[in-house]
């Protein structure tokens, strides 16, 4: 059997997503990473039908210079009744300067008839032309068999006839798609099995077959493993799981499955090292970022909540894990909450740098707390800064770099409508400065009483400027109770080289708001000054 291929479609299958859309930049930009990640093949698009393709290929050709990967265009069979040589579509391909060429052909007889309106002969020719036409061109060509899998249970003999013409002209590999996503993994393998009986019937030994999944059913992971497993030595796949509708198969842990559960040597094991990071950074480009619950690289994807769980990693965390997450890149992580006992927070301050192992007074008195404050409407699940701080002031004294004298945060509306939100800070310095009084101006409450803070601080701790407040997450807890009910504030602060998350609670979103700013500030000029020891 051949080389096993990865080949990745997210710059073009992937990008029917809804709400995604990449620039030809950001396509390049894709495509390295991808190329990091070891894949075998990148499609880049659908060169002459799509000018953002078209000109992706011209770019790469100059721009990108990849170790691992070969780059693939995506295109169609010849137009029915259409000579190969005439058809523009198939000539735009072969100008794209691509080695490797992709085209979609009909293998559900319903689709023949009824979408391309033509006959099940032509749509045979249709194929075996175009094929051979490309392979003349000297060029690689794979066959995605669309709708293969429906086309099959429709029509078993017409489907198989498609990618038996396929092979027979050329095609390096026939994929077999679950286009409409609606196949489970018994029947994915028992129609894989019966084709091959077929092909072999009809001459065809070994054919090189690929796996094409969407994921409508949640099955397409599994379907794409169970093509493997049945001899497949080809899938397809899309980072992420982007795609139309409910995506395509996420590569990664297609990629993860089958070189660590299914022990195939498919990419450089420091690559798929890399693939958390790989998968995050594409996330972000595609300004979709990476779901927490993703398997293998999402933040949540090793993250441990319950006291049970946390008593048994201590001693062996292969116990509660799947797999030893640095395989992956990814890592292990406590969450806080009122289901923690000592041993989660035992080893949530290991990872946030604190060692805590054998001082159970201290660990009970913090498990005792935590409960408490959840009880009062604090979560640490996501707040890991705001947990730090709790930490320190129990064992010695959180980090103080101002004292609060006031504040107070004030918003009046205009009769023209228009309203100006105004805050006043009152600080006493911890011995760098006196006191501080400062009024500030800002699109809402918070954002003045923010504006105010930061000013106050900078006069003598000027770092705060480099501050940046990133995400504002407020709810409501006790919903029931209206506009009385406790509000749960988090915010998000980047410092040079960090990220974190500090939360407030109180009985209206400024009271919250001040508490979560206020932890912000403190914890980050923590941060920058124990970088600085």
């Amino acid at each position: 059997m051949t080389a096993f291929h990865i080949y990745d479609t997210t710059l073009r299958d992937g990008s029917q997503q809804e709400g995604l859309s990449l620039s030809v930049q950001d396509k390049l930009r894709v495509a390295r990473l991808l190329d990091e990640l070891g894949v075998t093949y990148i499609e880049g698009g659908w060169p002459g039908a799509i000018p953002r393709d078209t000109e992706f290929f011209q770019r790469a050709e100059r721009e990108l210079r990849l170790r691992h990967a070969r780059l693939a265009a995506f295109g169609a069979t010849r137009r029915a009744d259409t000579a190969v040589e005439d058809d523009e579509q198939v000539q735009a391909l072969l100008d794209s300067g691509a080695g490797t060429i992709t085209i979609v052909a009909k293998s559900d007889i319903r689709h023949v008839t009824d979408a391309l309106r033509t006959t099940p002969e032509e749509n045979l020719a249709m194929v075996t032309d175009t094929v051979g036409h490309l392979r003349e061109a000297g060029r690689e060509v794979f066959v995605d068999a669309e709708h293969f899998f429906d086309g099959f249970d429709c029509d078993p003999d017409y489907a198989t006839r498609v990618v038996a013409a396929a092979l027979r002209a050329g095609a390096a590999v026939v994929v077999l798609c679950d286009t409409n996503g609606g196949m489970l993994p018994h029947r994915v393998t028992e129609i894989h099995a019966e084709l091959r009986e077929r092909l072999e019937a009809d001459g065809i030994r070994d054919p090189q077959l690929g796996a094409h999944m969407h994921n409508d059913t949640g099955c397409a992971i599994a379907n794409s493993l169970e093509l493997v497993r049945g001899g497949a030595m080809h899938v397809q796949g899309c980072v992420n799981g982007y795609g139309e509708r409910t995506g395509n198969a996420d590569l990664i842990p297609v990629v993860a499955n089958l070189q660590l559960k299914m022990g195939r040597d498919i990419v450089p094991a420091a690559a798929l090292e890399d693939a958390t990071r790989i998968a995050h950074a594409i996330g972000e480009i595609a300004n979709m970022p990476t779901q927490p619950r993703a398997p293998y690289t999402g933040s949540s994807a090793f993250a441990h909540k319950a006291g049970l769980h946390a008593s048994a990693i201590r001693v062996d965390p292969d116990l509660y894990q799947h797999i030893d997450p640095r395989h992956i890149g990814n890592d292990m992580r406590m969450i806080i909450s009122d289901m923690a006992g000592r041993a989660s927070i035992e080893l949530k301050g290991r990872e946030l740098g604190f060692d805590l192992a054998g001082s159970k007074d201290l660990l009970a008195r913090l498990a005792r707390t935590v409960k408490q404050r959840e009880a009062a409407g604090y979560s640490y699940e996501a707040a890991d800064a705001s947990f730090a701080m709790l930490l320190m002031d129990e064992m010695r004294g959180a980090p103080s770099y101002a004292q609060v004298e006031s504040w107070r945060a004030t918003s009046h509306q205009f009769r023209d409508g228009s309203v100006e939100s105004e805050a006043t800070v009152k600080l006493k310095g911890d011995g760098r400065f006196g006191r501080e009084v400062t009024i500030a101006e800002g699109n809402g409450p918070v954002h003045a009483l923010d504006s105010a803070l930061r000013t106050a601080l900078s006069r003598s701790y000027p770092q705060v400027l480099t501050f940046e407040l990133q995400d504002f997450k407020v709810r409501i807890l006790d919903s029931e109770v209206g506009a009385s009910a406790i509000t749960r504030v988090l915010v998000t602060t980047a410092i040079p080289g960090e990220t974190f998350t500090t939360v407030g609670v109180g009985p209206n979103m400024i009271e919250a708001s001040w508490e979560a700013l206020f932890d912000a500030y403190n914890y980050g000029l923590y941060r920058l000054e124990l970088g600085s020891i």
